[in-house]
């Protein structure tokens, strides 16, 4: 079974907001959006999912739980029964349990793993940093940053070594709105708008993540969003159900 989870178009534009520390160093602001959601912090919430493809539209509802860096949990949430899809992952494991099948697969959360269940070509981290509502970092040692005042946004630049960058939008109280990811050839890979912030909420309440053919998108929008901090990890680790059969995915 297949979820198929992919990817809405970029609305153009900055947000109309002011951004509060403009003067201040891009470094500055940029551990201000990523410091929102704290690591010890675990995120849960109802999402509302809106999937377009070149095979139709799949609106879903699903339980996400997440934990910063590479921590996910994802359960669908059909119309009327249990859920018949679970993905726990962590650092270390990534299991798939699909009850109606009788099902359950294990093995390292690698890209290659996630696309068999998820056709996306994302890493845990960079999922799990987007939808906790700030951006996925480069994974290079050393990153240039640069920054420009960009209409009433602020417009922060990151290149690594290698050559990909990302671009992201910022508005008032560093509150992050737009994000464009490009290759080490500058051409871009996906981007994602950020949008609906509740006053009472550091994550925004919609999130679209659009993948530069044009085509797939994925709309997500929250409710019920709670941060509690951690106190142990059980949640990402399923277990192996009685009478069901354990397959490996390495």
């Amino acid at each position: 079974m297949k979820f198929l989870l992919l990817l809405a178009l970029l609305a153009s534009g900055c947000m109309q907001q002011a951004v509060v520390y403009r003067d201040s160093p891009p470094k500055k602001i940029l551990a201000a959006i990523s410091s929102a959601i704290a690591e010890n912090d675990i995120l849960s919430t109802i999402a509302q999912i809106e999937l377009v493809t070149i095979h139709g539209y799949y609106p879903a509802r699903a339980v996400l739980i997440m934990k910063k860096p590479s921590y996910l949990r994802l359960e669908l949430l059909p119309v009327i029964g249990t859920p018949d899809f679970f993905l726990a992952a962590s650092p270390e494991k990534m299991s798939i349990f699909l009850p109606s099948k009788g099902e359950f697969y294990y093995g390292q959360p690698t890209i290659v793993n996630l696309e068999r269940f998820l056709p996306w070509q994302f890493n845990i981290d960079d999922i799990v940093m987007i939808f906790a509502g700030t951006y996925p970092s480069l994974k290079d040692k050393f990153i240039d940053y640069q920054s420009y005042q960009e209409k009433n946004c602020l417009r922060i630049e990151m290149t690594a070594q290698s050559g990909c960058s990302q671009i992201i939008w910022v508005g008032e109280n560093n509150r992050l709105l737009k994000l464009v990811r490009k290759d080490e050839y500058g051409k871009e890979i996906y981007n994602v708008k950020y949008d609906h912030y509740d006053k009472q909420s550091p994550v925004a309440g919609e999130i679209t993540i659009s993948m530069a053919d044009g085509i797939t998108s994925l709309s997500i929008k929250y409710s019920d969003i709670k941060i509690e901090k951690a106190t142990e990890l059980s949640i990402f680790n399923l277990q192996v159900p009685a009478n069901v059969k354990a397959i490996p995915l390495d």
